[in-house]
């Protein structure tokens, strides 16, 4: 079977006051297998997120190709499901009603998709805050509430842009495990853009290595660590092995020597 998304020489040039003519992306090839687990991981400002951006039909490309199965360009019907950093609910609205929102933008069944809602609001642990709004909510509970939005509409693909790295050190860790877990329930294919070389590894099935602006790929890791994974995990000698690989490609390690000597 074809994979759920493909990639192939995709660009992005855009012009800025302040620097130009600007490439964000070099031409960038790759493929998601259907159920995988893919992160995306680089530097600030590699265009990680104009990438993810572009597959989402937010932004235009400037050449190359892309493709979804089952649908041409972007998320113009219900086969994606976005999740950026900040959890965009709208205040005025309760956790119920934030999650119902692709219901009413779609055209599905009303009971049906309270149904739903209500059901993935207990799946996340947000039981009981239905009628609650996002000012009473924690970070990390604001999150959760996006999260259930995005899978309200039962999408194949999640795509996620740095979901969490607004929130504090702990409740990161939390909702990494968490999210393993709805996507192994849940059977989704995730790709997850991040620039947490720790997270991609506890997260990933493959990691795709982004280079410094224009962004390419420089490499693909597999980390060497089975599933289900937990915090124990990330004490491994497999993980510290993978996040030695992809600081070594970032050029990090040679970074740091030469600004200790």
């Amino acid at each position: 079977m074809d994979p759920i998304i493909t990639v192939r020489d995709l660009t992005k040039t855009y012009r800025s006051k302040r620097e130009g003519l600007v490439n964000a992306l070099d031409p960038v090839s790759f493929t998601v297998e259907e159920g995988e687990f893919v992160c995306l991981v680089g530097p600030s400002g590699c265009g990680k997120s104009t990438l993810l951006k572009i597959l989402a039909g937010i932004v235009a490309r400037t050449s190359g190709d892309f493709g979804i199965r089952h649908q041409g360009h972007g998320a113009t019907d219900c086969h994606i499901g976005l999740v950026f950093q900040s959890p965009v609910l709208l205040p005025w609205r309760t956790v119920l009603h934030n999650t119902l929102l692709p219901s009413e933008v779609l055209g599905l069944d009303r009971a049906a998709a309270e149904k739903r809602g209500r059901k993935l609001l207990a799946t996340v642990g947000l039981k009981g805050f239905e009628n609650s709004y996002p000012s009473e909510l924690s970070g990390g509970m604001q999150q959760r509430c996006a999260i259930t939005r995005a899978l309200l509409h039962d999408p194949p693909i999640l795509l996620m842009d740095e979901p969490f790295g607004a929130l504090d050190a702990m409740t990161r860790d939390s909702m990494n495990v968490e999210l393993l877990r709805i996507w192994a329930e849940s059977g989704k294919t995730v790709f997850l853009i991040t620039h947490s070389i720790s997270e991609a590894v506890f997260l990933a099935d493959r990691v795709l290595v982004m280079s410094p602006r224009p962004g390419r790929i420089l490499d693909e890791i597999r980390p060497n660590l089975p599933r289900p994974r937990d915090f124990d995990s990330m004490t491994t000698r497999e993980f510290s092995e993978a996040v030695r690989r992809i600081r070594n490609k970032l050029g990090m390690d040679e970074r740091s020597k030469s600004h200790g000597s």
